[in-house]
């Protein structure tokens, strides 16, 4: 074997060095590339980002709804009524409607339910006859002032704030807490 044999790869030379020019270029294109990937993620993310935190930001709506006149109900009666919900979508159609138990304690004061058990969400009803709430889902039991009284619910069931205005009695709208 000889030392100057071109098969034995001894006397190659080493290529060339590359042109400065074309290392000044070639770090251009790297870092212009790498800033276009960053902005578009960032166009991508910020968007995403902003979708999951907003809602967790966004204060609910608190709005007074007109359930009915002072004199549609009874002293010591409770009865359903039905009202729209505070932040209806426009899609929503019948669904933006909700409903609260609502009794006439005497003649100016109100106290309304939610008919949502604090357990699952479910919905509870009136039994006149025992004076009771009871959800039928999970034999959750509430007493006419909204105290558990048997089941599984962790707390009362919710109040909603009501005043009489201008003779009519209005509830607002707040969310209703469950669990």
């Amino acid at each position: 074997m000889k030392k100057d044999d071109p098969e034995n790869g001894a006397d190659e030379t080493p290529p060339p060095p590359p042109d400065q020019q074309l290392i000044d270029r070639r770090r251009l294109l790297s870092k212009v590339s790498v800033a276009l990937g960053v902005a578009t993620g960032a166009a991508l993310g910020v968007p995403a980002v902003g979708f999951i935190v907003a809602p967790l930001l966004a204060k609910e709506p608190r709005v007074w709804r007109r359930v009915g006149k002072i004199e549609d109900f009874k002293v010591g009666e409770t009865v359903s009524v039905v009202f729209e919900d505070a932040s209806p979508l426009s899609w929503a159609g019948v669904t933006a409607r909700t409903a609260a138990w609502l009794r006439r304690v005497d003649e100016n004061k109100f106290v309304a339910f939610s008919v949502n058990c604090a357990h699952l969400g479910c919905p509870v009803r009136w039994v006149q006859t025992a004076r009771l709430f009871m959800c039928p889902c999970h034999g959750g039991v509430y007493y006419e002032n909204g105290d558990v009284a048997a089941g599984p619910p962790p707390h009362a069931l919710p109040q909603y704030l009501v005043r009489v205005l201008d003779g009519h009695v209005e509830i607002r709208t707040d969310p209703i807490p469950i669990g």
